[in-house]
């Protein structure tokens, strides 16, 4: 399982921890990750997602699951949540048309 936001895309990073005395020890740093429950509103129904707390703070300040995922571009999606995203447009489309 990749250490990845599914949403932002946010991921490990490297860098070195430095002491007081400037030793520098290699380190990784580790995206703060969640596994939690959103609610689909188009798709009426719950959908699991592994995000970090960042993500699921701009997903509750955007208005929910549906207005994150189609304000946000597809490259910083993982292929589940851009599967997501298309069919909450197919959805829409499909509401919209009738």
């Amino acid at each position: 399982m990749a250490r990845r936001c599914e949403l932002s895309g946010k991921a490990v990073l490297s860098g070195n921890l430095v002491s007081h005395s400037n030793h520098k020890t290699r380190t990784r740093f580790l995206p703060n990750l969640c596994n939690v429950t959103l609610i689909s509103d188009a798709l009426k129904r719950s959908v699991r997602l592994r995000i970090t707390a960042a993500a699921l703070r701009s997903v509750e300040h955007r208005g929910g699951l549906d207005a994150f995922l189609l304000k946000a571009s597809d490259d910083e999606l993982s292929t589940n949540a851009r599967a997501l995203k298309r069919e909450i447009l197919k959805k829409a489309a499909a509401g919209a048309a009738a």
